[in-house]
Protein backbone atom coordinates (compact mmCIF):
# COMPACT_ATOMS: atom_id res chain seq x y z
CA UNK A 1 0.00 0.00 0.00
CA UNK A 2 1.27 3.29 -0.89
CA UNK A 3 -0.71 5.71 0.54
CA UNK A 4 -0.12 3.09 4.04
CA UNK A 5 2.43 0.55 2.81
CA UNK A 6 0.00 -2.76 2.61
CA UNK A 7 1.94 -4.59 5.45
CA UNK A 8 1.00 -1.01 7.63
CA UNK A 9 -2.36 -1.54 7.04
CA UNK A 10 -4.21 -3.50 9.87
CA UNK A 11 -5.76 -5.72 7.69
CA UNK A 12 -3.24 -6.99 6.53
CA UNK A 13 -2.43 -8.71 9.07
CA UNK A 14 1.04 -9.24 8.59
CA UNK A 15 2.97 -6.35 10.81
CA UNK A 16 6.08 -7.60 11.29
CA UNK A 17 7.36 -8.80 14.84
CA UNK A 18 8.19 -6.02 17.27
CA UNK A 19 8.74 -5.04 20.67
CA UNK A 20 6.18 -6.18 22.43
CA UNK A 21 6.65 -3.82 25.87
CA UNK A 22 3.20 -2.01 25.45
CA UNK A 23 0.33 -4.27 25.43
CA UNK A 24 -2.49 -2.03 26.43
CA UNK A 25 -4.16 0.62 24.62
CA UNK A 26 -5.25 3.97 27.09
CA UNK A 27 -7.31 2.91 29.64
CA UNK A 28 -10.89 2.88 28.81
CA UNK A 29 -13.90 4.36 29.23
CA UNK A 30 -16.79 2.64 31.18
CA UNK A 31 -18.47 0.24 28.52
CA UNK A 32 -21.85 2.00 27.75
CA UNK A 33 -25.00 1.15 29.51
CA UNK A 34 -26.21 0.67 26.10
CA UNK A 35 -23.81 -1.16 24.06
CA UNK A 36 -25.32 -1.51 20.47
CA UNK A 37 -25.11 -5.36 19.37
CA UNK A 38 -23.09 -6.72 16.18
CA UNK A 39 -25.66 -7.79 13.51
CA UNK A 40 -25.69 -11.52 13.97
CA UNK A 41 -27.16 -14.41 11.90
CA UNK A 42 -27.99 -17.62 13.25
CA UNK A 43 -26.66 -20.02 10.37
CA UNK A 44 -27.82 -23.54 12.46
CA UNK A 45 -29.17 -23.76 15.66
CA UNK A 46 -27.24 -22.60 18.23
CA UNK A 47 -24.68 -21.12 16.20
CA UNK A 48 -24.61 -17.52 15.26
CA UNK A 49 -22.00 -15.41 12.91
CA UNK A 50 -21.31 -11.75 12.10
CA UNK A 51 -20.19 -11.60 8.95
CA UNK A 52 -18.06 -8.91 8.87
CA UNK A 53 -17.57 -6.02 5.90
CA UNK A 54 -14.50 -6.43 3.29
CA UNK A 55 -12.91 -3.58 4.90
CA UNK A 56 -10.04 -2.06 6.51
CA UNK A 57 -9.75 -1.61 10.08
CA UNK A 58 -11.46 2.43 10.46
CA UNK A 59 -13.19 4.60 12.81
CA UNK A 60 -16.22 3.70 10.96
CA UNK A 61 -16.19 -0.09 11.80
CA UNK A 62 -14.22 0.22 15.10
CA UNK A 63 -12.28 -2.68 13.62
CA UNK A 64 -15.30 -5.19 13.14
CA UNK A 65 -13.82 -6.31 10.16
CA UNK A 66 -13.72 -10.01 10.49
CA UNK A 67 -16.07 -12.83 10.95
CA UNK A 68 -17.03 -13.48 14.17
CA UNK A 69 -19.55 -15.99 15.96
CA UNK A 70 -20.83 -18.04 18.88
CA UNK A 71 -22.23 -21.34 20.21
CA UNK A 72 -24.67 -21.73 22.76
CA UNK A 73 -24.92 -25.24 24.32
CA UNK A 74 -26.99 -26.41 27.09
CA UNK A 75 -24.99 -24.84 29.73
CA UNK A 76 -22.53 -22.54 28.19
CA UNK A 77 -21.65 -20.31 25.84
CA UNK A 78 -18.20 -20.10 23.37
CA UNK A 79 -17.18 -17.12 20.91
CA UNK A 80 -15.40 -17.87 18.24
CA UNK A 81 -13.30 -14.66 17.39
CA UNK A 82 -13.18 -11.20 18.64
CA UNK A 83 -13.09 -8.80 16.49
CA UNK A 84 -10.28 -5.63 16.06
CA UNK A 85 -10.81 -3.77 19.19
CA UNK A 86 -12.45 -3.57 22.92
CA UNK A 87 -15.12 -1.59 21.44
CA UNK A 88 -15.99 -4.19 19.28
CA UNK A 89 -15.81 -7.47 21.51
CA UNK A 90 -18.42 -5.44 23.64
CA UNK A 91 -20.40 -5.17 20.62
CA UNK A 92 -19.91 -9.12 20.50
CA UNK A 93 -21.17 -9.80 24.30
CA UNK A 94 -23.74 -7.83 23.51
CA UNK A 95 -25.17 -9.70 20.61
CA UNK A 96 -24.59 -13.04 23.15
CA UNK A 97 -26.29 -11.09 25.60
CA UNK A 98 -29.16 -10.11 23.38
CA UNK A 99 -29.62 -14.30 22.79
CA UNK A 100 -28.88 -15.98 25.91
CA UNK A 101 -28.01 -15.37 29.83
CA UNK A 102 -25.46 -18.14 30.27
CA UNK A 103 -22.19 -18.15 31.10
CA UNK A 104 -19.38 -17.90 28.20
CA UNK A 105 -16.76 -20.68 29.12
CA UNK A 106 -14.55 -20.30 26.15
CA UNK A 107 -12.95 -17.50 23.93
CA UNK A 108 -11.53 -19.58 20.72
CA UNK A 109 -9.40 -17.44 18.50
CA UNK A 110 -8.65 -18.77 15.47
CA UNK A 111 -5.37 -17.36 14.59
CA UNK A 112 -2.97 -14.37 15.77
CA UNK A 113 -4.11 -11.57 13.57
CA UNK A 114 -5.39 -8.24 15.26
CA UNK A 115 -8.95 -8.52 13.61
CA UNK A 116 -9.67 -11.38 15.43
CA UNK A 117 -7.74 -11.15 18.29
CA UNK A 118 -8.34 -7.58 19.68
CA UNK A 119 -11.37 -7.87 20.94
CA UNK A 120 -10.79 -10.56 23.96
CA UNK A 121 -10.45 -8.24 26.81
CA UNK A 122 -14.11 -7.60 26.29
CA UNK A 123 -14.61 -11.15 27.58
CA UNK A 124 -12.27 -10.97 30.69
CA UNK A 125 -14.79 -10.17 33.30
CA UNK A 126 -17.05 -13.09 32.26
CA UNK A 127 -14.55 -15.31 33.36
CA UNK A 128 -14.05 -16.79 30.23
CA UNK A 129 -10.91 -19.33 29.28
CA UNK A 130 -8.96 -18.08 26.13
CA UNK A 131 -8.10 -21.23 23.97
CA UNK A 132 -5.50 -20.80 21.15
CA UNK A 133 -3.02 -22.93 19.09
CA UNK A 134 0.02 -23.79 20.66
CA UNK A 135 2.06 -21.29 18.76
CA UNK A 136 -0.60 -18.37 19.60
CA UNK A 137 1.04 -17.03 22.99
CA UNK A 138 4.66 -16.68 21.42
CA UNK A 139 3.43 -15.24 18.04
CA UNK A 140 0.76 -12.28 20.33
CA UNK A 141 3.70 -11.81 22.12
CA UNK A 142 5.97 -11.09 19.16
CA UNK A 143 3.38 -8.01 17.54
CA UNK A 144 1.48 -7.12 20.82
CA UNK A 145 3.33 -3.83 20.65
CA UNK A 146 3.38 -3.70 16.67
CA UNK A 147 -0.28 -4.46 16.42
CA UNK A 148 -1.46 -2.20 19.07
CA UNK A 149 0.75 0.63 17.54
CA UNK A 150 -0.75 0.25 14.71
CA UNK A 151 -4.51 -0.15 15.12
CA UNK A 152 -4.75 2.42 17.61
CA UNK A 153 -4.25 5.32 15.20
CA UNK A 154 -6.80 3.57 12.49
CA UNK A 155 -9.45 2.74 15.24
CA UNK A 156 -9.58 5.82 17.30
CA UNK A 157 -11.03 6.52 20.36
CA UNK A 158 -12.87 3.25 19.86
CA UNK A 159 -9.64 1.96 20.64
CA UNK A 160 -9.11 2.64 24.23
CA UNK A 161 -8.84 -0.10 27.02
CA UNK A 162 -7.91 -2.42 24.01
CA UNK A 163 -5.06 -5.25 25.07
CA UNK A 164 -3.46 -8.46 24.12
CA UNK A 165 -4.98 -11.50 26.07
CA UNK A 166 -3.14 -14.47 25.20
CA UNK A 167 -5.15 -18.31 25.43
CA UNK A 168 -4.12 -20.15 28.66
CA UNK A 169 -5.83 -23.26 27.31
CA UNK A 170 -3.30 -24.67 24.08
CA UNK A 171 -4.24 -26.42 21.78
CA UNK A 172 -1.32 -28.93 20.07
CA UNK A 173 -2.90 -31.41 18.18
CA UNK A 174 -7.06 -31.75 18.90
CA UNK A 175 -8.88 -30.78 21.76
CA UNK A 176 -12.85 -31.22 22.25
CA UNK A 177 -14.35 -27.99 24.57
CA UNK A 178 -17.94 -29.39 26.30
CA UNK A 179 -20.48 -26.54 26.15
CA UNK A 180 -23.22 -28.92 28.12
CA UNK A 181 -24.71 -31.29 25.53
CA UNK A 182 -22.79 -29.54 22.44
CA UNK A 183 -19.09 -30.31 21.79
CA UNK A 184 -16.68 -28.06 19.82
CA UNK A 185 -13.85 -30.09 17.78
CA UNK A 186 -10.68 -27.50 17.34
CA UNK A 187 -7.97 -28.83 15.32
CA UNK A 188 -4.41 -27.17 15.12
CA UNK A 189 -2.78 -26.82 11.71
CA UNK A 190 1.01 -26.59 10.73
CA UNK A 191 1.28 -23.15 9.54
CA UNK A 192 -0.46 -22.28 6.75
CA UNK A 193 -2.54 -18.73 6.69
CA UNK A 194 -0.11 -17.99 9.48
CA UNK A 195 1.66 -20.60 12.22
CA UNK A 196 -1.34 -20.45 14.38
CA UNK A 197 -4.26 -21.34 12.43
CA UNK A 198 -6.93 -23.02 14.28
CA UNK A 199 -10.37 -24.71 13.23
CA UNK A 200 -13.29 -24.96 15.27
CA UNK A 201 -16.28 -27.73 14.60
CA UNK A 202 -19.96 -27.89 15.98
CA UNK A 203 -20.20 -31.72 16.16
CA UNK A 204 -23.95 -31.14 16.31
CA UNK A 205 -24.77 -29.40 13.33
CA UNK A 206 -21.91 -30.38 11.36
CA UNK A 207 -20.82 -26.43 10.89
CA UNK A 208 -16.90 -26.16 10.45
CA UNK A 209 -15.31 -22.43 11.71
CA UNK A 210 -12.42 -21.98 9.30
CA UNK A 211 -11.08 -18.86 10.73
CA UNK A 212 -8.70 -17.42 7.59
CA UNK A 213 -8.00 -20.56 6.37
CA UNK A 214 -10.88 -19.60 4.17
CA UNK A 215 -11.09 -16.44 2.33
CA UNK A 216 -14.12 -15.62 0.63
CA UNK A 217 -14.56 -12.42 -1.55
CA UNK A 218 -12.23 -10.84 0.43
CA UNK A 219 -8.33 -11.60 -1.06
CA UNK A 220 -6.28 -14.12 1.21
CA UNK A 221 -3.24 -12.50 3.08
CA UNK A 222 -0.50 -14.49 3.33
CA UNK A 223 1.44 -14.30 6.44
CA UNK A 224 2.41 -18.63 6.85
CA UNK A 225 3.45 -20.48 4.32
CA UNK A 226 1.75 -20.14 0.56
CA UNK A 227 3.37 -23.98 0.03
CA UNK A 228 1.82 -24.84 3.79
CA UNK A 229 -1.63 -23.15 3.17
CA UNK A 230 -2.12 -25.05 -0.46
CA UNK A 231 -1.47 -28.60 1.61
CA UNK A 232 -3.60 -27.78 4.43
CA UNK A 233 -6.27 -26.32 2.21
CA UNK A 234 -5.61 -29.72 0.35
CA UNK A 235 -6.63 -31.42 3.75
CA UNK A 236 -9.73 -29.28 4.69
CA UNK A 237 -11.57 -30.02 1.38
CA UNK A 238 -11.18 -33.57 1.65
CA UNK A 239 -13.36 -33.59 5.04
CA UNK A 240 -16.94 -32.90 3.64
CA UNK A 241 -19.46 -30.33 6.51
CA UNK A 242 -22.61 -29.40 6.04
CA UNK A 243 -22.10 -25.97 6.14
CA UNK A 244 -18.61 -23.62 6.82
CA UNK A 245 -17.93 -19.98 7.81
CA UNK A 246 -14.85 -18.28 6.66
CA UNK A 247 -12.72 -15.90 8.25
CA UNK A 248 -14.16 -13.34 6.08
CA UNK A 249 -16.81 -13.56 3.63
CA UNK A 250 -20.49 -14.82 4.34
CA UNK A 251 -21.64 -16.27 7.37
CA UNK A 252 -21.81 -19.53 6.59
CA UNK A 253 -20.68 -20.99 2.93
CA UNK A 254 -21.30 -24.32 1.03
CA UNK A 255 -18.53 -26.81 1.52
CA UNK A 256 -15.96 -27.77 -0.43
CA UNK A 257 -17.38 -25.85 -3.47
CA UNK A 258 -16.70 -22.91 -1.52
CA UNK A 259 -12.31 -23.06 -1.98
CA UNK A 260 -12.52 -22.97 -5.56
CA UNK A 261 -11.54 -19.38 -5.92
CA UNK A 262 -9.21 -19.15 -2.84
CA UNK A 263 -7.84 -22.98 -4.55
CA UNK A 264 -6.90 -21.02 -7.76
CA UNK A 265 -5.84 -17.92 -6.24
CA UNK A 266 -3.36 -19.62 -4.08
CA UNK A 267 -2.54 -21.95 -7.11
CA UNK A 268 -1.95 -19.03 -9.61
CA UNK A 269 0.35 -16.80 -7.09
CA UNK A 270 2.60 -20.00 -6.65
CA UNK A 271 3.01 -20.83 -10.64
CA UNK A 272 3.58 -17.28 -11.42
CA UNK A 273 6.00 -16.50 -8.47
CA UNK A 274 7.85 -19.92 -9.21
CA UNK A 275 7.94 -18.72 -12.95
CA UNK A 276 9.99 -15.03 -11.87
CA UNK A 277 12.03 -16.80 -9.24
CA UNK A 278 13.31 -18.98 -12.12
CA UNK A 279 13.71 -15.96 -13.92
CA UNK A 280 15.69 -14.30 -11.70
CA UNK A 281 13.69 -11.70 -12.08
CA UNK A 282 14.18 -9.25 -8.89
CA UNK A 283 11.79 -9.47 -5.79
CA UNK A 284 10.60 -5.28 -6.48
CA UNK A 285 8.58 -7.07 -9.53
CA UNK A 286 6.48 -9.78 -7.29
CA UNK A 287 3.72 -7.61 -7.24
CA UNK A 288 2.69 -8.63 -10.34
CA UNK A 289 2.44 -11.75 -9.95
CA UNK A 290 -1.38 -13.28 -10.02
CA UNK A 291 -2.76 -9.58 -11.12
CA UNK A 292 -5.59 -11.56 -13.19
CA UNK A 293 -6.84 -12.57 -10.19
CA UNK A 294 -8.17 -8.55 -9.56
CA UNK A 295 -11.30 -8.37 -10.61
CA UNK A 296 -12.39 -11.16 -8.42
CA UNK A 297 -11.49 -10.42 -5.11
CA UNK A 298 -11.80 -6.81 -2.88
CA UNK A 299 -9.17 -5.15 -1.37
CA UNK A 300 -7.08 -6.87 -3.82
CA UNK A 301 -4.68 -3.82 -4.43
CA UNK A 302 -3.70 -3.61 -0.32
CA UNK A 303 -2.84 -7.41 -0.23
CA UNK A 304 -1.84 -9.01 -3.52
CA UNK A 305 1.72 -7.15 -3.42
CA UNK A 306 2.66 -8.25 -0.12
CA UNK A 307 1.17 -11.95 -0.63
CA UNK A 308 3.59 -11.99 -3.68
CA UNK A 309 6.52 -10.71 -2.11
CA UNK A 310 5.99 -13.04 1.06
CA UNK A 311 5.83 -16.23 -1.45
CA UNK A 312 8.90 -14.93 -3.03
CA UNK A 313 10.97 -14.83 -0.16
CA UNK A 314 9.46 -18.62 0.51
CA UNK A 315 10.33 -19.87 -2.66
CA UNK A 316 13.15 -18.55 -3.90
CA UNK A 317 14.93 -20.95 -1.24
CA UNK A 318 12.90 -23.80 -2.37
Amino acid sequence: MRALPSWLLVAALALPPGPAPAVRAEEAPPAAAETAPLPVQEVAPGIFVHAAPYALAARSNAGAIANAGFVVGTEAVAVIDTEGSLAAGRRLLAAIRARTALPIRYVVNTHVHPDHVLGNAAFVAEGATFVGHRNLPDALAARAGSYLQSNAPLVGPAFAGTRIVPPTLLVEDRRDLDLGGRVLRLDAWPTAHTNSDLTVRDLATDTWFLGDLLFVGHVPALDGRLAGWIAVLRRLKAEPAARVVPGHGPAVVPWPTAAGPIDRYLATLETEVRAMVREGRPIGEAGEAAAGEAKDWSLFREFNARNATTAYQELEWD
